[in-house]
């Protein structure tokens, strides 16, 4: 009996958190417009903003990329000189959202878009990671 009455209180906290969480998204503009993104919901779009805080520390997107890890691994020395996968430096969370985002864009969402086709393009030369 005590099992059952512990996962009621748990179900009913996980529910008011989620509750929380979809009220924060929705009260916040840009977590708005960035949970219109296909695949992007109110999780990832919260915590892209938690990671980035202050978004005049980049003077351009592509700092922030590297910010969060997902630049090329560049080797350079002598003659040699490759680039590789991506660095893995930065927020290792923030960036396993963003790769589940991508997944569901790619995978589950139906609908054509420009971001879509670059993905699907992206896949066809790189592979799905």
């Amino acid at each position: 009996m005590k099992l059952i009455t512990v996962h009621e209180t748990v179900c009913l906290e996980s529910t008011a958190i989620d509750a929380k969480v979809q009220h924060l998204a929705k009260n916040n503009p840009l977590a708005r417009r960035l949970t219109s993104i296909p695949g992007v919901g109110p999780i990832v779009s919260l915590s892209f903003i938690a990671t980035i805080d202050d978004e005049a520390r980049f003077r351009k997107a592509t700092d922030v990329g590297a910010y969060l890890g997902l630049t090329p691994r560049r080797y350079q020395s002598g003659e040699t000189d490759w680039s590789g996968r991506i660095s893995k430096r930065g927020d290792g969370a923030m960036r396993k959202l963003l790769y589940e985002a991508a997944n569901i864009l790619i995978q589950r969402v139906s609908r054509v878009s420009p971001l879509k086709a670059w993905a699907m393009r992206l896949v066809a030369r790189r592979g799905m990671k």
